[in-house]
């Protein structure tokens, strides 16, 4: 019925054996030595993802202060202008009050001249103008 033949049996565990040591040699040294290159990799790309990690930190650290920086610097010019427009602002005023000061004073002048020239007028129709009552007193 069932014979073991160990001739058959022994050149089995041989044709095994050395199948595990071809696999071994041939598929998983390889194999096994790309997993742990590949592990490695990922640690040093792990690493440099947190040294990453700190740069971009520096980084938006010295983003925030040349920003913070850049509004303060905006603060100081908008200030300036402001202050250069009012400036600005109140040197003209001042030059249109003093036209205008010296508008008026012109514009009393003149009219303290055309008060002593209707004065003059006037006092030289003085005469007439009292000969012309009297002569209405006479009449009436």
């Amino acid at each position: 019925m069932l014979d073991i033949n160990p001739i058959l049996l022994l050149a089995t565990f041989v044709v095994f054996l050395s199948l595990i040591a071809v696999l071994n040699s041939w598929l998983y040294n390889p194999l096994f030595s790309f997993m742990n290159k590949r592990d490695e990799d990922i640690k040093k790309d792990l690493d440099k993802v947190g040294s990453n990690d700190n740069e971009i930190d520096e980084l938006n650290t010295k983003a925030e202060t040349i920003i913070m920086n850049a509004k303060l610097d905006a603060a100081a010019l908008r200030e300036k202008v402001i202050a250069d427009a009012k400036e600005l602002a109140e040197s003209k005023l001042e030059a249109k009050r003093a036209e205008l000061a010296q508008e008026y004073l012109e514009f009393e002048q003149s009219l303290a001249k055309s008060k002593e020239q209707l004065t003059k007028d006037l006092m030289s129709d003085v005469p007439l103008f009292k000969k012309a009552v009297e002569a209405k007193l006479n009449q009436i």
